[in-house]
């Protein structure tokens, strides 16, 4: 799993320099002297790489697009969540005075972090030209696991999450966690979730639906109500283990290989934070023509995900010329394609021009998940960041190193 960030918080603020290296604060700069000013740099950004469509997506688009229009080089690394917070909070322990990333794609717990240390520069997003687009007044954009982002950092796409199954061998899938118990009892083996962001986000929504909704849990994390409704998660987990995959005494590491695990017929069901994906593999060829995805009655988690600046970053200004452009209703355009990569924009289209509100209607429908529209009415609101950073320790403390 993942080590405490309580742990590393205490080790850094104890060990944290005082002195607050900056550089000059590129988004006081008129935009097309930024713009200069960021021309022939090179912008290192740290992502997650476990989708080759976003893969691709980035590689054969964003890439040659920055580097022909800005003449900027954008350089990808891999890594997110807790290796992105631990590269930051290292820099910053070390007393760098720039670091070695430029721009990095976060949400959640990782934002609540990385703000935790000062880790993030900011706020930068309203010098963005496109950020005029961008839909603000959507809470699921505006705000990022209850927190509101305040200009440190940039949407850049919006998903919810969706179960996925085989239409083939289940008919009628389970709608809610009483009839998910009921399945998994009759069909032992088929059905698990994976031990990082995707599963966790099926917990949170397993923990919303136990404390009665998402406005049960709203707001700042309330460690009363946590060991309340938590406590009755591990019950329901442990009632339903021995029907799990492996009986529940192991869980994917990733979602990637839970995909594959269901790719091959030996998971009916898999899921995904994207809820396009499924068009995505089936398009593919990965996953069979016989599956579908859809969202559970209690409703499933909706987020956004963001692209932050490190406050020592070497080039600011690049990054937000990258930053500027990932928003851009083009580059937002093609995300969105189901072909490409089907990742939902964070822009008002409202806002856009009628040619591009016209091009976005014109996007090809999705043929194996509900629309969007259709799973907006069942989207629920992310939870504090306190609530997945519990989870992840108590899941693994209580039922992966539990197997009684």
């Amino acid at each position: 799993m993942r080590t405490s960030f309580f742990l590393l918080f205490t080790i850094f603020f104890a060990c944290a320099p005082t002195s607050n290296p900056t550089q000059p604060d590129p988004g006081t700069l008129p935009w097309e002297e930024l713009v200069q000013q960021a021309r022939g740099s090179t912008v290192q950004l740290m992502m997650w790489q476990g989708d080759p469509l976003i893969n691709a997506y980035m590689q054969e688009y964003v890439v040659p697009a920055i580097a022909e229009q800005y003449g900027i080089t954008l350089k990808i690394a891999g890594g997110q969540g807790n290796i992105i917070v631990q590269q930051v909070m290292a820099e910053l322990q070390a007393g760098k005075e720039t670091s070695e990333l430029d721009l990095l794609w976060i949400n959640g717990e990782t934002f609540y972090q990385l703000r935790q240390i000062d880790g993030l520069y900011g706020p930068w997003t309203g010098a963005l030209p496109n950020g005029q687009y961008i839909d603000w007044k959507n809470p699921f954009i505006a705000v990022d696991f209850q927190q509101p982002v305040e200009g440190y950092e940039c949407p850049w796409g919006n998903v919810q999450l969706a179960l996925i199954y085989n239409s083939a061998e289940v008919p009628d899938p389970p709608r809610d966690r009483e009839a998910l118990a009921a399945f998994v009892r009759a069909h032992p083996g088929r059905f698990t979730w994976d031990v990082h962001f995707t599963g966790l986000t099926f917990l949170k929504s397993l923990l919303i639906d136990i404390a009665g909704g998402a406005d049960m849990l709203s707001g700042p994390f309330d460690e009363a109500k946590y060991q309340r409704y938590s406590a009755q998660l591990w019950a329901y987990i442990r009632e339903i283990r021995p029907g799990l995959w492996k009986e529940g005494k192991t869980f994917p590491e990733a979602v990637a290989p839970m995909h594959q695990l269901f790719a091959n017929g030996e998971l009916w069901f898999t899921m995904s934070n994207n809820d396009s994906e499924v068009d995505n593999k089936v398009r593919q060829g990965i996953f069979p023509e016989t599956t579908s995805a859809y969202v559970w009655d209690g409703g499933t988690i909706q987020n956004s995900h963001y692209l932050g600046i490190p406050r020592i970053s070497a080039n600011k200004a690049g990054a937000m010329v990258v930053a500027n452009f990932m928003i851009s209703p083009e580059a937002q355009y093609r995300k969105q394609d189901p072909a490409v990569w089907g990742d939902g924009t964070v822009l008002d289209k409202g806002r856009l021009t009628e040619e591009w509100q016209q091009r976005f209607r014109e996007l090809p429908p999705r043929k194996y998940a509900p629309s969007r529209e259709e799973m907006q009415l069942h989207a629920l609101p992310e939870l504090a960041p306190e609530y997945m950073i519990r989870l992840a320790e108590d899941f693994r403390k209580k039922i992966l190193e539990d197997n009684s």
